[in-house]
């Protein structure tokens, strides 16, 4: 099975000028473009087709343990149903068996809008059990909406189905009404069931912090979601809210001494860095160079304006959170040290590779190309379950994998998602 082509050579080289030679990316291709197709359609795509679409119910089933076995039917949050359908509609765009990927992205929502979307107030439930028939945590909170809306956008961009983009409009409309700081700029996040704002500022979100906070993973995806939404129903108003997202992640979380971002802010975007939130998450940081690069170009903004950060950000987790002799990036790390949480999770080492090629392209320069090739040599020999198939959750520094195959916090969107992002980025 081939990947059909996917995106432009016009719209690739939206890159800075022409910093990378052809002949140097054919020689990338010719090493990886296989390699990175066999690992997708052999190891990735078997796993979530044959195992988690749940014929019975509706959506998927996500509670496998290490080797890829069903413990029991588990319990279906928005998150990873909302990836799951991102996923599948995905396969279809790239030209994996479009009809089976894109009937499999169909069903997931069906589910949701049947079974997850709050019919008397809106939004979509946190939480309900695997048959869909009782809502488990009702309340909203904008991580969630933003991953739904991620996944009605590229299901309508293969499918071009009037009743997704219905939805995703009616929930765009949704988000940004109640959720917009239109005083401080960026999205409150956490919300009772009826959108009322959470009134106790020390009960803990669906995010396990307070629920006042604003938190720079929240609007990484709502810059994710708003980008992908933007190129099926361009506006002003959604291109005035991305261009906002843009600012939030490229400068407002930024923390511009340290050359790294963190996670937590109250409203007014003041950091929060004492109980233990003073830490750099290397894979949240490599996931916004490239998310903050293709919402760029999804707005037609030159990279040039923002290359000092994206290369500030990847240089800083490089520097502290990067293992040198192996390849490979760690999860964590306390400003300007060596990364003391040591295990290499899936999810990280996709944002690296990615994030990697993106700056490969746009400078040439040897650093970037030699950690995409040895994180992802990495990957194939320790992230990737080369027995039962899939990636390991996460692999401690002795080389142990553990955790579960997939779960309501693992789904197929982040490995996935990268190796078709890095089969595209690698042509010339």
């Amino acid at each position: 099975m081939r990947f059909h082509k996917i995106l432009g050579t016009a719209t690739i080289m939206l890159f800075l000028g022409n910093a990378i030679k052809a002949q140097d990316l054919r020689s990338l291709e010719t090493q990886y473009a296989h390699r990175l197709n066999s690992h997708l359609t052999q190891s990735i795509v078997p796993f979530w087709t044959d195992e988690t679409i749940d014929i019975e119910n509706g959506g998927y089933r996500l509670n496998h343990d290490i080797e890829g076995t069903l413990r029991s039917e588990g319990t279906k949050m928005v998150v990873t149903q909302s990836r799951m359908v991102w996923y599948f509609a995905r396969l279809a765009r790239a030209g994996i068996d479009p009809k089976s990927n894109l009937a499999a992205s169909q069903a997931g929502f069906q589910f949701l809008k049947k079974a997850m979307w709050d019919s008397e107030y809106g939004g979509f439930y946190w939480e309900v059990n695997a048959t869909g028939t009782e809502v488990l945590k009702p309340k909203k909170h904008l991580y969630g909406q933003s991953f739904a809306l991620y996944g009605l956008s590229e299901l309508y961009r293969v499918s071009r189905q009037a009743e997704v983009l219905d939805l995703a409009n009616t929930l765009f409309d949704l988000i940004d009404r109640q959720g917009h700081d239109g005083e401080h700029g960026g999205y409150i996040e956490s919300f009772e069931r009826d959108w009322t704002q959470a009134t106790d500022r020390q009960s803990p979100s669906y995010m396990g912090v307070p629920a006042h906070f604003k938190l720079m993973n929240t609007h990484l995806h709502l810059l994710e979601s708003l980008t992908s939404y933007y190129r099926v129903a361009p506006s002003p108003r959604i291109r005035e809210r991305l261009e906002e997202l843009i600012t939030i992640q490229s400068n407002t979380v930024v923390r511009k001494s340290l050359g790294a971002c963190t996670d937590k802010y109250t409203r007014k975007w003041q950091p929060i860095l004492n109980s233990g939130y003073d830490r750099v998450s290397y894979g949240h940081d490599l996931e916004n160079i490239w998310l903050l690069m293709d919402a760029c170009d999804a707005l037609g903004i030159p990279h040039a304006t923002y290359r000092d950060l994206y290369e500030t950000l990847f240089d800083y987790s490089l520097r502290y959170g990067y293992d040198k002799r192996h390849g490979g990036f760690y999860d964590s790390g306390p400003f300007n040290q060596i990364a003391d949480n040591r295990n290499k999770v899936w999810w990280v080492q996709a944002e690296a590779i990615v994030a990697a090629l993106y700056l490969y392209r746009l400078t040439g320069k040897p650093i970037y190309r030699s950690t995409f090739e040895k994180t992802y040599d990495w990957i194939e020999s320790h992230q990737l379950d080369a027995t039962h198939g899939e990636w390991f959750s996460q692999v401690d520094s002795k080389g142990v994998p553990s955790g579960p195959k997939a779960s309501t916090w693992k789904s197929a969107y982040h490995n996935g998602r990268a190796l078709i992002e890095c089969h595209k980025l690698l042509r010339p």
